[in-house]
């Protein structure tokens, strides 16, 4: 790794720690108080604290070590350290761990260290039950310094312990990335690295999405040449839509998703060595849960595109070979979509809702097929400069930005908003600048 790209990122994040560190961090809008700033950790928290139902039972929580990467001012070092006896964070930036310190200050097993080589090398092997990582990865350049932290992670993990991280899936776009949009990792990719490294992927949710989430667990050395086939048949007890209860899914679509409870899941079963085909086509697996109560186990997966309608086989195989007797599950066709927009806000501030602060304006649409038709106008001027690009093919979704006519002065104005023919009901907006 050369020593350029570490200091281009200890250089640009200690600029950034000075200048707002709570907007660089949670990006919501500028000049966050720390209240609120708290506040934004609370729904990535949930998400890890439901990942974690993974570490053994019995275990006292005060016993566990847990390490965050790219801890920037421990806004989820706080709160995630009521889970655990030792929590250690590291971060390239000594600005962002010196706001992190003062942040832990009444915390005293609460840590934050400088990353000096973008690494681990201040943790011993085989020293923490659980590791996690958000919005980081997605501001590193290198792609050797993301796949170094990956197998450090390893490293440090005890054996049997877990990771989950969010990973910048999107398509690659660049020749050339930087230190705030940085390097794309794509699922293949990822699933490539696991297999040469030893972690178990248990899931892998938001592929070719900038916020591609996976959980992965370590194991030996060799391991996945060394696993074995299951022994006892897995059987399917339920099969539901991943979205609700119905034992129903559309062939396409963002409900296009199936939940399976299945008895006899073996441990060493993961997204890559376990498959689940529907319909004679293979689905991609998203999650594998731990074992419930009863022994049962969650499998979430997205219908393979191909999948007809009616009643479709639905058959688990271990490696290409089948490993139980098959379910069944009705597939019905996709229903029309709807154009809508999900969110409206100013460009930069994501909070400030219809309030237009920077003159330039952020729209989210979902079931769009064809963003080109989207215009905008206000007090029936045409926006400037609309630029959009797709942030999740499933359902889809996009994201547009434009800038605010230069006519239109502060105060209040109509935004009218077209999606090809459609015609959104006018939105008020408030400019203030």
């Amino acid at each position: 790794m050369a020593e350029s790209v570490v200091a281009k990122m200890r250089e640009d994040w200690n600029a950034r720690a000075k200048e707002d560190a709570h907007y660089y961090v949670a990006f919501g809008r500028r000049d966050q108080d720390d209240a609120e700033f708290q506040d934004t950790a609370q729904e990535v928290v949930h998400g890890l604290e439901w990942e974690m139902r993974r570490l053994p039972a019995g275990v006292e929580p005060r016993s566990r070590r847990a390490l965050e990467i790219g801890c920037g001012p421990g806004r989820l070092l706080r709160p995630m350290a009521a889970h655990f006896g030792e929590v250690h964070g590291v971060d390239i930036s000594d600005e962002m761990v010196a706001r992190a310190r003062q942040r832990l200050g009444h915390i005293p097993h609460a840590h934050a260290h400088v990353a000096r080589n973008s690494n681990l090398e201040m943790f011993c092997s085989d020293s923490f039950d659980f590791a996690y990582s958000y919005a980081v990865f997605q501001h590193i350049p290198s792609r050797d310094v993301v796949l170094g932290y990956l197998k450090e992670t390893w490293r440090v993990l005890k054996p049997g312990g877990y990771m989950r991280c969010q990973i910048n899936g999107l398509p690659a776009a660049a020749a050339r990335y930087d230190t705030w949009s940085g390097v794309r990792i794509s699922a293949v990719e990822l699933e490539e690295f696991c297999r040469a490294h030893d972690f178990q992927m248990l899931s892998l949710e938001g592929t070719q999405t900038q916020y591609m989430w996976t959980t992965l667990r370590k194991r030996e050395r060799g391991w996945y040449d060394t696993v074995r086939k299951p022994e006892r048949p897995v059987v399917i007890r339920r099969i539901t839509n991943a979205q609700n209860s119905e034992p129903v899914a559309p062939a396409q679509g963002r409900f296009a998703a199936l939940s399976l409870w299945v008895e006899n899941l073996p441990e060493e079963c993961d997204l890559i060595n376990f498959e689940v085909h529907v319909g004679g086509a293979r689905g991609r697996l998203t999650y594998i849960g731990p074992r419930e109560y009863d022994g049962m186990a969650q499998v979430n997966l997205r219908l393979p595109l191909e999948t007809g309608t009616g009643l479709q086989p639905v058959v688990l195989r271990w490696r290409g070979e089948e490993i139980g007797p098959p379910g069944k599950v009705r597939i019905v066709p996709q229903p029309a979509l709807v154009p809508r927009i999900l969110a409206l806000s100013d460009g930069i501030n994501l909070m400030s809702g219809p309030r237009i602060e920077s003159r330039a304006v952020k729209v989210t649409l979902e079931e769009v097929l064809d963003p080109e038709e989207f215009g905008a106008f206000v007090d029936g001027l045409p926006a400037l400069d609309i630029d959009f690009f797709c942030t999740d093919p499933l359902p889809p979704r996009f994201e547009v930005n434009f800038r605010l006519p230069d006519e239109i002065g502060v105060g209040g104005h109509t935004l009218q908003l077209r999606l090809g023919k459609r015609v959104v009901a006018p939105i008020g907006i408030e400019v203030t600048a």
